[in-house]
């Protein structure tokens, strides 16, 4: 997906770009090259390639939110800043929370951060489960693009939500998960959009899930790492 391209398919899921965005998402870029050659952030660095499916495929979450309505938004296991640094750089005015367990990916993101200049964007060092025990109903947004299972995720995101926002994965194809609806109903979340597209150019599948959080979640959720590991919701 060439720059025009890249445009063109923005257009196509109401978001407009501005030229100091696309530099921004230039400058991004050649950094997440330079420093892949001494740490390993991605396996995707051809320029198109991470247009089409890092930069693109980040915003697709725009087809199940309108992202100027919202004020905070975290993303976790952001890895390189997908899709929470990308949705930052094209919608400022969102105070974004982005969160990792590789300190090496935090200094990243905060050398990117730095470099473009970007204000209310904070890098988190620690895990999601940790972190949303501690920091309950703050966000508007929890998103990530993870391929871990669904019900996992939303055990990890739920607390951290407030009532009434939205997580919102970003997955691949869902091939057999269906017990995401148990756990969301024990989490006090309702599924409102289950969004199936292929991406341009190369059709891969993807698929959005809008999950909104209706009561507080109850105090015992999230439990420890290796508990939701060893029995999932």
């Amino acid at each position: 997906m060439n720059k025009e391209e890249f445009i063109t398919a923005l257009k196509d899921i109401n978001i407009d770009i501005t030229n100091d965005q696309l530099k921004q998402l230039e400058t991004y870029y050649e950094m997440l090259v330079e420093y892949n050659k001494v740490m390993n952030l991605t396996g995707i660095t051809e320029h198109d390639e991470v247009y089409l499916k890092h930069y693109y495929d980040s915003l697709t979450i725009a087809k199940v939110i309108d992202l100027n309505s919202i004020d905070t938004l975290c993303d976790f296991g952001t890895g390189a800043g997908f899709p929470g640094l990308v949705i930052k750089i094209l919608f400022p005015n969102i105070k974004i929370t982005l969160i990792d367990s590789l300190n090496k990916r935090i200094k990243f993101l905060n050398d990117v951060i730095d470099k473009l200049g970007l204000k209310d964007i904070k890098c988190i060092h620690g895990r999601m489960e940790e972190y949303a025990g501690n920091n309950r109903e703050i966000f508007d947004v929890v998103t990530c693009r993870a391929v871990a299972q669904t019900n996992i995720l939303l055990e990890y995101a739920s607390a951290s939500l407030k009532v009434g926002g939205y997580f919102i994965p970003l997955k691949g194809k869902l091939d057999h998960e269906n017990d995401y609806k148990n756990a969301a109903g024990k989490l006090k979340i309702e599924v409102v959009e289950v969004l199936e597209f292929n991406l341009p150019k190369e059709d891969s599948a993807r698929t959005i899930i809008k999950f909104k959080k209706v009561e507080k979640t109850p105090k015992i959720y999230p439990r420890r790492n290796s508990e939701i590991d060893k029995k999932p919701l």
